[in-house]
């Protein structure tokens, strides 16, 4: 079902791309609305200029959108404390880091992106809601999730800043205050998992450095020595599957 709801979504992305291509096309009949029409979308009944304008904007703040309203922050966040910890500078490549970040946000996002295809982007593709309906219908699967991982400090200190009035409920509180509040919890945990992933490198580190400041070894760099020894260590206990493997159950919990 989740890899159904992910194909549909994908295929919606794709419409929305060849639309920006040039490839939609207005049909206007006497005495009917206009109707929007890409490749497995039809869209009826509202502004065909005002749809566009939208589809344009979103895919303008696409990124901005995924870095702040998805887990790819924190994800790449551990991935750069991780290559630090491990002295390698360059490898795996940002690329490669920044391409797996990717496909981890989609996999954990999978229940999410289901469930604004039921509410929102199902019923926009059969026209039933309009691009604006719609927006405000995915809204809500989004606040939930990012709600989930929010801390309450947080949402008190914008809901401050901004000077409204205290909702009954953490779902009434609006986007402008849930999503910077989301960016700041997201930061501070990949902080926290980066920082406890560096340790056993450092203790290898300090290690190595008085190994060979005691023999006397002083032209001799200790990150010579402690590099392949902590690559070493990080294969030997499998290390990518355990950082993973925890990475994904820190959204889990």
């Amino acid at each position: 079902m989740s890899a159904c709801r992910g194909s549909k979504f994908w295929r919606w992305f794709v419409a929305l791309a060849m639309c920006l291509a040039g490839h939609a096309q207005l049909s206007l009949a006497a005495g009917q609305q206009n109707i929007l029409q890409l490749p497995g979308v039809s869209v009826k009944g509202e502004s065909t200029p005002i749809t566009i304008i939208l589809l344009l904007t979103f895919l303008t703040l696409l990124p901005a959108i995924l870095l702040s309203m998805t887990p790819f922050v924190r994800i790449l966040i551990i991935f750069h404390f991780l290559r630090q910890a491990l002295g390698t500078q360059t490898a795996p490549t940002n690329q490669t880091l920044i391409g797996l970040a990717l496909f981890l946000t989609y996999f954990l996002m999978q229940p999410v992106i289901g469930a604004v295809q039921k509410e929102a982007l199902a019923p926009y593709e059969h026209g039933k809601l309009t691009a604006l309906q719609a927006l405000e219908r995915s809204a809500s699967p989004m606040r939930t999730f990012m709600l989930s991982y929010t801390r309450e400090k947080d949402l008190a200190l914008f809901l401050e800043m901004s000077k409204q009035p205290r909702p009954a409920k953490p779902e009434d509180l609006s986007m402008s205050i849930v999503i910077p509040a989301y960016v700041i919890s997201e930061l501070k945990t990949g902080f926290q998992i980066g920082a406890v992933l560096f340790l056993p490198f450092l203790v290898i580190d300090l290690v190595t450095a008085s190994v060979t400041t005691s023999v006397g070894m002083f032209q001799l760099p200790p990150v010579v020595i402690s590099t392949p020894l902590k690559i070493l260590l990080f294969v030997v206990v499998d290390g990518w599957n355990l950082v993973i493997g925890s990475l994904l159950r820190s959204f889990h919990v």
